[in-house]
């Protein structure tokens, strides 16, 4: 993984290494849309550390509340703080603005586990299709 690329997580939240063993993660666009209009955030103490996929934060939106699981394993060096009265940050730039951690990796290589942009493009493209589902046909059979 080369520094400032942006990988992703099953669970959809990005992460891109910023030099140092320090990454910066939050959630990708598509999970954001999926969330809609986000209204709060609880952020993780500075000082916490996580294993990769354990919750670390809650994001409440008007449909609902998700957790942001840990895109990897280490120590949360700086939090958002922004996000307290600005959680909309996330809707309108979830890969700027809108990050929700800074963590010290404690292990390099699960980076390789997760998705390069083109691969998360794919998964997501799964996903949309599964909430699909098959087509609408009408009584007799023809599709409307």
């Amino acid at each position: 993984m080369t520094e400032g690329e942006l990988r992703f997580s099953k669970e959809h939240e990005w992460l891109t290494l910023k030099g140092e063993g320090i990454a910066t993660m939050g959630i990708s666009d598509f999970a954001q849309k999926q969330l809609g209009d986000i209204v709060s955030v609880d952020l993780p103490r500075v000082g916490s550390a996580y294993s990769q996929t354990q919750p670390l934060a809650v994001v409440d939106s008007v449909k609902s509340s998700s957790d942001v699981y840990s895109a990897a394993s280490g120590e949360v060096v700086e939090v958002n703080e922004e996000l307290i009265e600005h959680p909309e940050l996330i809707n309108q730039s979830p890969y700027d603005l809108g990050w929700i951690v800074k963590i010290k990796l404690s292990n390099m290589k699960e980076l390789e586990e997760l998705m390069s942009k083109e691969e998360y493009i794919v998964f997501i493209g799964e996903i949309e299709k599964k909430e699909q589902g098959p087509a609408d046909t009408s009584s007799d059979g023809r599709s409307k």
